[in-house]
């Protein structure tokens, strides 16, 4: 099991105070805090690197060095098994408008698009404005009752005019996982592409490409205890296939062709700090690879956040006035993630948002930009309360969540 203790000492946020209180951060779904490792390698290159790539001389040939060990950290956290497929970029949202600007000038009048109901934004509204562009028809897999996606409407939605399903491995609002690798196979089925938006998904459990069979990735280091960087996996042969967007010098050759202009080099190198953090939680001899830690890290914080799930689940049907969007049967919670969100009966989100943060208690009010979940649950326009569990978070601090809620009355 995950030593708590020594995990929350690599993190100075988590040494904050409100009021005289320990602040509690149940605030990751937005965006975790980082350890020192990641503050210090981002520090590290600023200060005694800080380069371009490709001079001819020590400080670019470091760079150089750094920027391809960072793509085989990134191939080793998604199991990919090329690192010239991974791509960084600004965020998630950012590359994949790039990406899909790109998909966009393969596609023809009449084809068609899926999504879900159960997205982020970012996972819609680059897809809507590329098949505007296209002229090409987009349609929505709709959820349940219980926020799982209908895979029987996907079946009827599917077809050769089919070109992309894009889908998220979990939902940012609800915590709901999706069978990736079950929605992948129908998709390829068809002929049709699918792209996994894994930004939720990456700080709870190990991403597998290989496995889940889907043609495109992303996710953003900022939400598994990193920096503000994006990285985006694509399989090689339509990451050299597809029309990218770049500037007339740069490399044709991937991941260049798609990472024009100077990158983050800070925020990578961090990067790959933060990945070598998960995969230092497994505790194992050095003898494994980067990969294999990363799995039994992965095991480790699903040990540690199934008990504060079930905990934080249990409290909240105790209160009467609380109502848990999403799954909450306890027999089902392997089918989501430890991301909470509920409503009052007597307080909107924002009221009780507010009074949680006078208490030091940090959480989400809202949509967080999951639009269509809000939309689809008829929550807008005040949307949700969100609670966030990470392995650095505590029985304690669910205790002192449920403890400031019955106050609420």
């Amino acid at each position: 099991m995950l030593n708590i203790e020594a995990i929350r000492a690599q993190f100075p946020a988590l040494h904050r105070q409100v009021a005289g209180q320990p602040a509690v951060f149940f605030d990751g779904p937005a965006g975790s805090q980082v350890p020192q490792s990641v503050a210090d390698a981002v520090s590290h290159y600023l200060l005694h690197v800080n380069a371009n790539t490709h001079g001819s001389f020590v400080t670019a040939h470091e760079s150089d060095a750094m920027l391809a060990e960072a793509s085989q950290a990134g191939a080793d956290l998604v199991g990919a098994t090329d690192p010239d497929e991974i791509t960084f970029g600004a965020n998630m949202t950012t590359l994949t408008f790039a990406l899909s600007r790109a998909m966009a000038q393969t596609w023809s009048k009449g084809d068609q698009i899926l999504c879900t109901r159960s997205e982020h934004d970012a996972n819609v509204s680059p897809w809507l404005l590329a098949a505007r562009d296209a002229e090409v028809e987009v349609q929505f897999v709709p959820m349940r009752d219980d926020t799982t996606l209908d895979l029987d409407a996907l079946d009827e939605l599917l077809s050769d005019r089919t070109r992309l399903v894009a889908v998220g491995a979990a939902s940012n609002a609800t915590g709901t996982r999706h069978p990736i690798a079950t929605i992948t196979a129908k998709a390829h089925a068809h002929g049709a592409q699918v792209f996994v938006d894994a930004v939720h998904f990456a700080p709870h459990a190990l991403m597998d490409v290989t496995a889940w069979g889907c043609d495109f990735l992303a996710c953003s280091a900022y939400k598994f205890f990193g920096p503000h960087v994006g990285l985006l996996w694509g399989r090689r042969e339509f990451m050299e296939a597809l029309p990218a967007y770049r500037v007339r010098p740069a490399s044709n050759e991937i991941p260049d062709r798609w990472m024009t202009g100077t990158q983050n080099h800070e925020g990578i190198a961090g990067t790959i700090a933060a990945i070598d953090y998960l995969a230092s939680l497994a505790n194992t001899d050095e003898s494994l690879s980067r990969r294999q830690a990363l799995a039994l890290a992965f095991e480790e914080i699903k040990q540690h956040e199934t008990p504060l799930l079930q905990r934080l689940m249990t409290g909240l049907a105790e209160l009467e006035k609380i109502t848990v969007w999403g799954i909450r049967d306890p027999a089902r919670l392997a089918e989501r993630l430890p991301t909470v969100s509920f409503t009052h009966a007597d307080h909107t989100p924002l009221a009780i948002a507010q009074k949680l943060g006078e208490r030091g208690i940090f959480v989400w009010d809202g949509n967080y930009y999951a639009l269509e979940v809000t939309q689809s649950l008829g929550l807008e326009p005040d949307g949700m309360v969100r609670v966030g569990l990470l392995h650095y978070n505590t029985e304690r601090e669910v205790e002192h969540l449920l403890g400031a809620l019955r106050a609420l009355g």
